[in-house]
């Protein structure tokens, strides 16, 4: 196989590799009553101070009336609550309940255990080696982006 074969096989597979791993993730975070994008928002949330919801949009990569929506719903299901800032009424915190809190505990563990699942039997110095071409590639299309 040519390099070039090689980084085209390799790319497909990242790519495959990604997609399965959300559909496991999503099917998974279902059985919870989430869906992948409220479950990945309370994981956030759960491990980062109070935000705005514009914060969290660009925390998150969504744009902001995706968070709003991502927000309303969890708002309705009773996992968040939005408290207006002092000094400026155009800002909100967006808080998790306790509930949420204990979901958020539950997707972390679901999570822990995907990733402990997606590793098995992978010795510690390939991860090691992988993750050192996964990061180049990361910065490769950071300077991409800025070309």
């Amino acid at each position: 196989m040519t390099q070039s074969d090689t980084a085209e096989t390799f790319y497909r597979d990242v790519i495959t590799l990604t997609r399965k791993v959300r559909t496991l993730f999503d099917a998974r975070a279902s059985s919870r009553g989430l869906t992948y994008a409220r479950a990945r928002l309370l994981l956030h949330m759960s491990t980062c101070e109070v935000q705005t919801q514009a914060e969290l949009a660009e925390a998150m990569e969504v744009e902001r009336p995706t968070m709003a929506r991502l927000i309303d719903g969890l708002e309705e299901a009773g996992m968040v609550r939005r408290e207006v800032l002092s000094g400026d009424r155009r800002q909100r915190h967006v808080h998790l309940t306790d509930q949420a809190k204990t979901e958020a505990a539950a997707v972390s563990a679901l999570t822990d255990t995907l990733r402990a699942e997606l590793v098995a039997g992978i010795p510690a110095e390939e991860l090691e080696r992988a993750h050192r071409v996964i990061e180049q590639m990361l910065d490769n299309v950071v300077k991409a982006a800025c070309s």
